[in-house]
């Protein structure tokens, strides 16, 4: 796996009273479920990365208020009603 270094203000973990170390990887889950959000990536793909179990990812996302169904378009949601 590549690094990515990115620079924050020590200030940050001190205020989130997280270390460095916690900050890292809460910086990672959340790249991963913002990409999973965003639809660049399958929960099984983010779940690897982030290696856990697909299930587990899952609850992840909902912690962070994402939802698994993604964001359907009016259409689509018209188109679900109709077929209802």
């Amino acid at each position: 796996m590549n690094n990515i270094q990115v620079a924050f203000p020590q200030e940050l973990a001190f205020t989130l009273k997280m270390k460095e170390e916690e900050l890292a990887r809460e910086m990672l889950r959340l790249s991963i479920v913002k990409l999973y959000e965003m639809g660049k990536i399958s929960s099984g793909v983010a779940a690897k990365y982030l290696g856990c179990s697909r299930v587990s990812f899952l609850e992840l996302v909902g912690t962070y208020n994402v939802s698994i169904f993604g964001n359907p378009s009016s259409s689509q949601l018209k188109q679900d009603m109709e077929n209802a």
